[in-house]
Parts: C-alpha cells; sequence; structure tokens
C-alpha cells in the first residue's frame, strides 16, 4: 500500500515546492491542509505546477489555531504514515507589530496537530519544520549546531522556538515519533513580494531605489545564507527516508551573500542599473538580527548535497520572475 503524507502549509512558498518534489519523486498519497492566508496566493502556486488537482493530491482548507475538524479527518482517514508541518507565520515585521497572532498562530498549530497524531496508528514521522533564527545573531563566523541553545530575538523566532519544545515534550511524554529540521533563508519561484529577492526584483525593474540593511556604520551589509526551496524539499524528503527519530537536523544555505551583494547579482542578472542606500535598520528596529548561521555539516555527512546550484537557480529564479510578472503584484 502507496504510503501518506500530510503536508501543513502546501499552499505556501517552501510548502508548495515540497508538494511538487514529493509529487514528482514518489508514489505517495499527499494530503494538504493550508489555511489559504494572504502569503498563500489561495491555490494559485499548486495551480502553476499542476498539483492541485492531481489524483494523488487532496487539498483540505483549514486553519491549524483550531483543532482539525472531525470531518476533515474522517476524510483524510487513520492510514497518515509522514506529518510535515510546515505550516506558519513567518515574517518577522508583522510578528513585531502583531506579536499575539504569531505566538498564537504558530504554537496552537503546533499543539493541535500533534494531538492529532496521536490519534494515527500508523504514524512514522512527526516532521517540524522550524528555522535558524531561533538560535539568534550568529555574531562573526559563528554557524550553529542542531542542539546549540536558542537565543529567539523576535516574536515571530519566539514562537518558532516554543514549538520546538512543546514538540520535544510530546515525543519524551507520548512517543511523538518526532524530527526536527531549521533551515535558512530561502528563494525560488513563486516568492511573495514581501521578500528581499522578489523585492529587489521589482524594484530594480522600476528603477526604484532599494534600502539595503546595514550595520551601523553603513559600510558593511548584513548577510544570509540563501538556499532554493527545491533545494530545501529535496533535503525534507531526504531526511524523512534517511533521518532518525528524535533528531534535529540543520539545512545549511550554500553560500552566505550580503544584502547588498544580492542585490548587486539580481541587478546583473537584470542588466539594470542598481540604486541603492544603506540604511541602519537594525538599530532602529529591535528584533531585527544582520546575520544567522546554521553548520549543516550533519546532513552532509550523511551524504546528502544540494541538487542546484546557488548562482544558477538565483539566476533562473529571476528570468522565471520577470516572464511571471503576476508573482511581484502585491
Amino acid at each position: 500500500m502507496s504510503k501518506t503524507i500530510l503536508i501543513t502549509g502546501g499552499c505556501g512558498f517552501i510548502g508548495h515546492h515540497f508538494v511538487e518534489h514529493v509529487y514528482i519523486n514518489t508514489d505517495w498519497n499527499i494530503v494538504i491542509i493550508d489555511k489559504l492566508s494572504y502569503a498563500s496566493n489561495g491555490f494559485e502556486r499548486l495551480r502553476d505546477t499542476g498539483c492541485l488537482n492531481a489524483d494523488r493530491v487532496k487539498m483540505f482548507t483549514n486553519d491549524l489555531i483550531n483543532p482539525i475538524p472531525e470531518g476533515i479527518q474522517k476524510e483524510i482517514g487513520k492510514n497518515v504514515n509522514y506529518i510535515v508541518h510546515m505550516a506558519a507565520e513567518t515574517h518577522v515585521d508583522n510578528s513585531i507589530k502583531d506579536p499575539k497572532l504569531f505566538l498564537d498562530n504558530n504554537i496552537n498549530s503546533t499543539l493541535n496537530l500533534l494531538e492529532y497524531s496521536r490519534t494515527l496508528p500508523n504514524l512514522e514521522i512527526f516532521f517540524y519544520f522550524s528555522t535558524d533564527e531561533v538560535f539568534g545573531p550568529a555574531l562573526n563566523d559563528t554557524l550553529f549546531k542542531e542542539w546549540d541553545r536558542h537565543k529567539p530575538t523576535n516574536p515571530y523566532s519566539a514562537s518558532k522556538s516554543a514549538a520546538e519544545q512543546i514538540c520535544v515534550a510530546y515525543e519524551n511524554t507520548y512517543k511523538v515519533p518526532l524530527m526536527i529540521v531549521n533551515v535558512m533563508n530561502a528563494f525560488g519561484e513563486r516568492q511573495h513580494v514581501e521578500k528581499f529577492i522578489p523585492l529587489c526584483i521589482k524594484k530594480i525593474m522600476n528603477n526604484e531605489t532599494i534600502e539595503i540593511h546595514s550595520y551601523p556604520d553603513k559600510k558593511r551589509s548584513g548577510t544570509r545564507f540563501y538556499i532554493h526551496g527545491r533545494n530545501i524539499a529535496a533535503a525534507v524528503l531526504f531526511l524523512i527516508k534517511n533521518g532518525s527519530i528524535g533528531e534535529k537536523y540543520n539545512i545549511a544555505g550554500e553560500k552566505e551573500v550580503s544584502n547588498l551583494e544580492m542585490a548587486q547579482l539580481i541587478a546583473g542578472y537584470m542588466k539594470k542599473e542598481l540604486q541603492y542606500k544603506m540604511v541602519d535598520f537594525h538599530s532602529d528596529r529591535p528584533g531585527h538580527d544582520l546575520r544567522y548561521g546554521l553548520d549543516g555539516t550533519k546532513l552532509f555527512n550523511m551524504g546528502f548535497s544540494l541538487p542546484l546550484n546557488f548562482e544558477e537557480t538565483l539566476r533562473k529564479t529571476v528570468e522565471w520572475t520577470l516572464k511571471n510578472k503576476k508573482w511581484l503584484e502585491e
């Protein structure tokens, strides 16, 4: 009998890449639960990939801040083998404006899903999808390992850290078969325009000035490790097949790139002049960190390698986005 995987947030940016990857690379039945918030852009991402009405895909609309209704549970059935919990409120700026929304959503959704998982007799893995931000700022060249101490600096990262701890508690207390993954900055096709890379594409296309977050001296910009959504999808599926219950894994970006360098790369691919100004957002906006860092050695030592190259996927993302400008609309 074919396996069944339940993916929350499957209409979101990383979620839809993972749905597509599972659909192409397995014969599993796919169940998606998504509340279709503004970040999901409706079913458009799944429609673009051809997965929305595929024969092995079931789609349910539900806000996991509440328990999964009995009717949806009945439709899903009890033969769920894997749960991959990707659904979350993720935008740091929004978490600073409305922290209660983020804490309610990211913690309660995880708690409700954990409770639901306890009703599934064939569950093999509860896979919690977390962020590099739970560790806080990575000063100098720091790269955090999986079990390093958390030090979240904003409501978003605090909500993800708290949800991780609840997952660990459910593993210890109720033997939920847990795996946790921490992920770095994702990019790729169909990303919401509030994120830095599509925002750069839009501003460069419109000859607008880009604000580059910098250190107080306004000479050095903040940095991120970027990784394409399809690389993340490949890593998650690899871990489902090869990871160990009770373990945490870091999915590290291939290359550390400064905000200014990223904007310059995008402008270069677009063959347009970059207009920018360095802005010391960090000092004026508590909760924003200029650098995060994860040590991905553990995953790579298991034999995983990133299937896609950073520069090539960035160039293709820029080209694809310019051909599909609807994804640059608010």
